[in-house]
């Protein structure tokens, strides 16, 4: 409904207008346009990011201003999980399906779903009216963007592409185009500049954009805003990182968007090789890192700000599985889930809203030819192995097959329970050595397995 419409409807005039004794403007009259509207979703994805990382999660050594002020403003997430490697962590996301059924336990099996299968988010918020976007790193997803449902798409080759000193960041993709990067083009600065375009064009419809950052995957170059004799680069980019959520924020206010757009911050998977050694909080390192299957490795930062909806400062313990994306953002945007393949999420609209929904009693991590069932204190593997996590996430205890303890002896049998539903041993299994890396022999070599689709940025970890 136009303006002029709306005034007339709710019997006000133009301009100034009166509500009991209090006279409003402009502003007030555009958020109460808004209120009918359905919001616009920007899912941020940081790589390598873990909760050590960031301020608001305690961390030592790095200082995270914008995104502690989304927390502040929205609810964090203490308990959100996904697989401890990019590759099979974007098809969780993106796919709302665990590793076994979709193929993706490794990161080359996930350059093997193909569309025809595999039902993305966009291809779902795209039947709710949802423009879409996906601007950064496609990962080790196969093909295209726009072959899984993006209208619009910024790739480039690799992980941790920053400057075109890189030979991976020579030249990037622009849906379809090949592009060449220029002589001291930051690619998060040329990354920002496109979702700003993005977002400019669409203001005046509902957009979901899927923000896949460079930061702060290695190769860990200098920003921008590094000083000649920075000694401390990785905080360099933690800050630069931290910078471009603030100014994507303040592009939302200027285009009077905020109000209406619900950001999620999530990470891939846990801080990366030997920058985890330093990710502490209050002094302590985490148990794991990426790659692995230790706390380390699956736990990251989730915060969500859904103006309007999502109490100011909540902390919540609550479990968050990276397949529940899908459920919770298709909910929110009024869209159809698809029927045709088997979905496991769990949507938490009510909870994110300070409800008091359902949340689920356990997470599923699978990665190469591991896996576990976690609630909030306990850990089974497929192995069979039980884990105290009472403290976690810096410890995890293992408990003796004999233990005489009830509810080490209760955990066991409803966690075996899960795994026994789920049969992940009944689905895809890894054909590699077990890591869940680049396993596939084949491409190791230089080649190219036989059917797998080939991306347009055939990427690197």
């Amino acid at each position: 409904m136009d303006r002029r419409k709306f005034l007339k409807a709710a019997g006000l005039t133009a301009g100034l207008f009166a509500v009991g004794n209090k006279s409003y403007g402009k502003s007030i009259l555009e958020k109460i346009q808004s209120q009918g509207k359905k919001p616009n979703i920007i899912f941020i994805l940081a790589d390598d990011l873990g909760i050590g990382d960031v301020g608001c999660y305690g961390a030592d050594n790095y200082k995270t201003p914008n995104i502690d002020n989304l927390a502040k403003q929205g609810v964090r997430f203490t308990h959100a999980y996904t697989a401890p490697l990019c590759g099979p962590s974007r098809a969780l996301i993106l796919t709302g399906r665990y590793a076994f059924r979709t193929g993706a336990v490794n990161q080359d099996m996930t350059g093997q779903m193909k569309p025809s299968v595999e039902i993305m988010m966009p291809e779902i918020l795209k039947t709710a009216g949802y423009k879409t976007a996906m601007i950064g790193k496609w990962g080790q997803l196969p093909l295209t963007p726009s072959d899984f449902g993006f209208e619009e798409y910024l790739t480039f080759s690799g992980s941790g592409v920053y400057w075109n000193t890189q030979e991976k960041a020579k030249k990037y993709t622009v849906n379809g185009t090949k592009v060449e990067l220029k002589d001291n083009e930051y690619m998060p600065d040329l990354m920002h500049n496109h979702v700003v375009d993005f977002i400019t064009k669409n203001r005046n419809t509902p957009f979901y954009l899927y923000y896949s950052l460079s930061h702060v995957h290695a190769e860990i170059l200098r920003t921008p805003d590094s000083k000649p004799d920075s000694k401390d680069l990785y905080a360099d980019n933690i800050s630069y990182m931290d910078k471009l959520i603030g100014k994507l924020i303040d592009e939302l206010e200027r285009h009077k968007l905020r109000d209406n757009t619900l950001l999620i911050f999530f990470g891939d998977n846990g801080t990366g090789g030997k920058y985890a050694d330093k990710a502490t909080i209050g002094g302590r390192r985490l148990s794991g890192q990426k790659g692995s299957m230790l706390e380390g490795g699956a736990l990251v930062p989730l915060i969500i700000h859904w103006p309007g909806k999502t109490p100011a400062g909540k902390v919540t313990p609550q479990l968050i599985d990276s397949t529940d994306f899908i459920p919770t953002l298709a909910e929110i945007a009024g869209a159809k889930l698809p029927s045709k393949n088997i979905l496991d999420g769990k949507s938490f609209v009510s909870q994110l809203k300070g409800g008091n929904g359902t949340e689920r009693d356990w997470v599923f991590i699978e990665l190469g030819n591991q896996w576990y069932v976690r609630d909030q204190k306990w850990k089974l593997y497929g192995s069979g192995k039980l884990y105290d996590m009472s403290g976690s996430p810096f410890e995890e205890k293992l408990i003796s097959e004999d233990t005489k303890d009830n509810e080490a002896i209760e955990a066991r049998k409803r966690l075996q329970a899960v795994l026994d539903k789920l049969n992940p041993g009944g689905g895809i299994l890894d054909d590699g050595d077990g890591t869940g890396r680049h396993a596939d022999k084949a491409k190791v070599k230089g080649k190219k397995k036989k059917n797998q689709p080939k991306s347009e940025d055939d990427s690197d970890q």
